[in-house]
């Protein structure tokens, strides 16, 4: 290359350079109140990073949530202790990311992305966007193939596809984080991303070393962010494990993303609606949580690269199925799994509702066999709740209805193939032919 050449190079890539450097932006604090904090001088998006910088104390990370007249509304990440009026603040040049790679398998992180588990940080040199649009429906493959998710009531008559998105809908204390971990230590999926959002500090290191233990940790990260984090941080922590989910899935392999639970996640969204000016709607929740919620549910699911199964807890207030947050999670999800209160006082584990469960891929990821086979169970379930008073009571007389007569015959069966010992996996083939074997009982019975 000649020495002209090189000059004419290096004039275009200098002259670059300009571009490259963000303008730097700084306005000031003109109002606190609790955990929000209003900036004046700051011409700056919803969503931007900034940091406030007080004359005493260390620095207060913060996101813009809200612009109001000539303020920019932002929502802080810890206590702003410190923080006072006048006191600079600055927006950071780059968009929010995460930092990704392989090294993140194994660990516990909290929802910054720092290590908690006292090890050394992992060397991530990759950075994801945390804030990015689903895929577009054209890009996204066809869920035709089974996910095992190691519970065999699940994998017999509510079968998960690769890319499926799946709600698990309890009140509190009905199993859900006992079931969690089942699934988490054996499922199929070449990986685990188990984001554990509001939880009790207490919890998330029991959920770790009892539910998921050492070989499930091993293939798994784990997004933790307790209850006594800032409401914006644990908004950040759900987008945070998602962008991590999107790496593996881009790595072309089977992802299961856990999140636990979108209830504390709307919760917290709620906070920060509120602090920065919106109306209470339904049961308080002001309209961002519901705009939020398709925004990163709709991330999960299946590429030509790989697949991002989705399983999202939701703590339903009351028991109630019914109530708008677990109505609208429920529209948006592809099927929906409900732990019943009154199985799980009776020792049933899992406390799996059939009957009121639903995947609506199976039919595209199991053969016919297995689907009549799982219809046959359900017939099954749905006659004996109709006549369980009756048989309570003696009312019940036998021969009077062929279809009563089958349930009471095969009800014990189906209840033994329904329970399964706690911490006990079952693989999708086990399962089939399990549920075979039970299908032709049921249908001899008959």
């Amino acid at each position: 290359m000649t020495p002209l050449v090189e000059q004419s190079v290096f004039e275009a890539v200098s002259s670059q350079i300009p571009k490259l450097i963000s303008e730097r932006v700084v306005g000031s604090v003109s109002a606190i109140r609790g955990m929000t904090i209003a900036a004046i001088g700051l011409p700056v998006p919803i969503g931007a990073r900034c940091l406030i910088r007080p004359r005493a104390g260390a620095a207060v990370e913060a996101e813009v949530v809200g612009l109001r007249d000539t303020q920019a509304i932002l929502s802080a990440f810890c206590e702003p202790n410190g923080v006072s009026p006048g006191d600079p603040v600055e927006c950071l040049p780059s968009a929010a990311q995460a930092r990704v790679g392989f090294d993140l398998l194994g660990r516990v992180i909290d929802g910054r992305g720092c290590p908690l588990d006292h090890a050394v940080a992992p060397l991530l040199n990759l950075r994801y966007p945390l804030y990015r649009d689903a895929p577009a429906p054209f890009e996204r493959a066809r869920i035709d193939q089974p996910l095992s998710l190691g519970v065999r009531s699940i994998d017999a008559l509510l079968t998960a596809g690769r890319g499926q998105r799946l709600g698990i809908f309890a009140g509190t204390g009905v199993g859900k984080s006992v079931l969690m971990g089942t699934i988490c230590r054996h499922t199929s999926a070449d990986v685990n991303v188990i984001a554990l959002i509001g939880e009790r500090g207490r919890e998330v290191g029991d959920f770790v070393r009892t539910q998921l233990g050492p070989d499930g940790l091993a293939r798994s990260v784990v997004i933790a962010c307790t209850s006594d984090e800032a409401p914006t941080l644990r908004v950040s922590a759900c987008f945070l494990a998602t962008a991590i989910a999107e790496f593996f899935r881009d790595q072309n392999l089977n992802v299961l993303l856990m999140m636990d639970s979108i209830t504390r996640l709307a919760m917290a969204q709620r906070q920060i609606g509120l602090a920065a000016g919106e109306a209470p709607t339904s049961k308080g929740y002001p309209p961002s949580v519901y705009s939020l919620l398709p925004r990163l549910l709709e991330r999960a699911g299946r590429t030509h690269s790989g697949s991002i199964t989705g399983v999202y807890t939701v703590l339903v207030e009351g028991d109630d199925i019914g109530e708008p947050l677990a109505d609208a999670v429920r529209g948006i999800l592809d099927g929906h799994i409900w732990l019943s209160r009154s199985l799980a006082a009776r020792g049933h584990y899992p406390a799996v509702d059939v009957l009121n469960s639903i995947s609506r891929v199976m039919d595209d990821v199991v053969d016919e066999p297995h689907l009549a086979a799982s219809a046959a169970v359900r017939r099954v379930l749905a006659t004996w709740s109709e006549i369980e008073d009756l048989v309570s009571i003696g009312a019940y007389v036998k021969g009077a209805n062929a279809e009563y007569d089958t349930a009471v015959r095969t009800r014990d069966a189906v209840q033994a193939f329904l329970r399964q010992p706690r911490g006990k996996g079952c693989t999708l083939e086990q399962t089939r032919a399990e549920l075979l074997a039970l299908g032709a009982r049921i249908q001899k019975a008959e």
